[in-house]
C-alpha cells in the first residue's frame, strides 16, 4: 500500500516561518520546531502524519551562511511554499539503488545526514539524495533511519495522511519509472508537475500542494 511506504513529505518554504504559520492556518496544528542542517542552509519543523509518517515544513536558515551548494527541494527559486518531494521508506538502499540503476534509474548518492533537535538529541539517518531529482521531483528519495527513532514520534499530532497522488505533463513516464520502483503513488496527466496530499486535521480534510 502506497501510505505505507510515505516516510514524509517535504514542504518547501521561502520563508520558513511564513511556511508554518501557513500550515498551522490550513490544519490547525502547530509543528514542532525541528532542527539546523549544517553547511546546508536549511532548518525545519514537523508534522506527525500517523505513526511513522510526518510532513516536513523546511526551509532557508538566516541564522546559517549562505551554502556552497544550492538549497535542496528548489528553495532558493520558490516564491511561495510547496509540497517539494517525498521520501519513501528502504532499509537497504545500497541494494534499492543498485537495482534502480538495472531498471536504468539513477537514484542520488547514498548519503548520511544528521541534526540536534532543540532538545540536543542527535538524529541520524542515510539517504538517496534528493539532489537528483527525478521525474521533477515525483519520483521519491529513500531514506533509512537505522537505530533512531522515528521522528513522527516526536512530532507534533493531530493530522493523519489519508490519501496521496500527482500530476504531471507526462503522466505516463513518470508511472512508469515508480512501476519500476514497485511505487504505486497514482499519477494523472495536469499542467505542472504537482504532488498532492490529503490529510486529515482539525479543520477538516484538506488537500496540500
Amino acid at each position: 500500500m502506497l501510505l505505507r511506504s510515505v516516510d514524509h513529505l517535504v514542504y518547501a518554504c521561502p520563508d520558513l516561518q511564513a511556511g508554518l504559520d501557513r500550515i498551522e492556518s490550513l490544519l490547525g496544528v502547530r509543528p514542532t520546531p525541528g532542527g539546523r542542517h549544517p553547511g546546508a542552509g536549511t532548518r525545519n519543523a514537523l508534522l506527525s502524519l500517523g505513526p511513522s509518517s510526518y510532513l516536513e515544513i523546511i526551509g532557508p536558515d538566516p541564522e546559517q551562511p549562505e551554502p556552497a551548494e544550492p538549497r535542496l527541494f528548489g528553495i532558493d527559486a520558490l516564491t511561495s511554499p510547496r509540497l517539494a518531494a517525498w521520501a519513501a521508506t528502504e532499509e537497504d538502499l545500497e541494494k534499492r539503488a543498485a537495482d534502480a540503476r538495472k531498471q536504468g534509474i539513477r537514484l542520488g548518492q547514498v548519503k548520511a545526514g544528521s541534526r540536534r533537535s532543540p532538545e540536543g538529541a542527535l538524529l541520524s539517518w542515510r539517504y538517496t539524495s534528493p539532489a537528483a531529482v527525478i521525474g521533477d521531483g515525483l519520483v521519491p528519495f529513500f531514506i533509512d533511519w537505522g537505530t533512531t527513532p522515528h521522528p513522527a514520534a516526536h512530532a507534533a499530532r493531530g493530522a493523519q495522511l489519508v490519501a496521496f497522488r500527482a500530476e504531471h505533463p507526462d503522466a505516463a513516464s513518470v508511472r512508469d519509472v515508480l512501476r519500476k520502483l514497485g511505487l504505486d503513488l497514482p499519477v494523472a496527466a495536469g499542467p505542472s508537475a504537482t504532488l498532492i496530499a490529503e490529510v486529515a486535521s482539525p479543520k477538516g480534510r484538506v488537500e496540500l500542494k
